[in-house]
């Protein structure tokens, strides 16, 4: 588990508003990450399979009201900045609790970079725009499954919106369904994709459910009390 809630849908800045320059610098961290990774996939440059979760960036796009939208494997030297400028903004920091310097959250991504693979963390990218951060992990084999009734490979997300210009109007719902259809489409044996977020970020609980989830519990975790999010291969069609 991460050390908070991941937020689909956090609210505006504190003041009730975004400021210039912070869309500025998420622009210009944008435009230079776009440069990178259009040089990383002109070299053939690749995340090596998990075993436990096969590779999220060969998944192909899915297709969604908001854009086509892929998910990239982290690489820490390229992702590092816009994913710590992410982490300060006091709308995700007061769930994930990794605002600070870089180091933060590169000590948050090293387990899972030089982990077995039981989580992957992902860019997402909406129409190859970079807004949106993600960690499918093997909820069945994370410290998770000791709080409910985990079924083997069972698999959970996390994720946060990084871009204010994508909060409020509905793209974490529709994002966090189409990851979720990813996730059952690419991992046969997965019959149940979970999430716990936060149960007082009431905005993130109600993306959950507008995306195909359905609320099972309350859990006590250690670090806070979640609503533990369940959408069941077998309903999707119907949710």
């Amino acid at each position: 588990m991460p050390p908070a809630d991941a937020s689909a849908e956090p609210g505006a800045a504190p003041d009730g508003g975004s400021t210039g320059v912070e869309d500025t610098l998420d622009l210009r961290l944008t435009e230079e990450l776009l440069a990178v990774i259009a040089e990383d996939r002109g070299t053939g440059a690749a995340h090596a399979p998990s075993e436990l979760l096969g590779d999220p960036g060969s998944w192909a796009p899915a297709r969604t009201a908001a854009g086509e939208f892929t998910l990239l494997p982290v690489r820490a030297e390229r992702d590092l900045p816009l994913l710590s400028r992410w982490m300060n903004d006091p709308a995700v920091a007061a769930f994930w609790e990794l605002s600070g310097p870089e180091s933060v959250t590169a000590d948050h991504l090293g387990p899972q970079l030089e982990g077995d693979g039981r989580s992957i963390p992902c860019l997402g990218l909406l129409d190859g725009t970079p807004m949106s951060y993600w960690e499918i992990y093997r909820a069945d084999l994370d410290p998770l499954a000791r709080h409910y009734p985990a079924r083997p490979h069972d698999t959970g997300v996390h994720l946060l919106i990084g871009g204010v210009r994508n909060r409020g109007r509905g793209v974490g719902a529709t994002l966090i369904r189409a990851v979720a259809d990813l996730v059952l489409d690419h991992l046969p044996r997965c019959g149940r994709v979970v999430a716990e977020p936060d149960l007082r970020n009431t905005p993130s609980v109600s993306a959950f459910l507008s995306a195909g989830f359905r609320f099972s519990a309350e859990v006590d975790l250690p670090d806070k009390r979640a609503a533990l999010m369940i959408r069941d291969r077998t309903h999707r069609d119907q949710l």
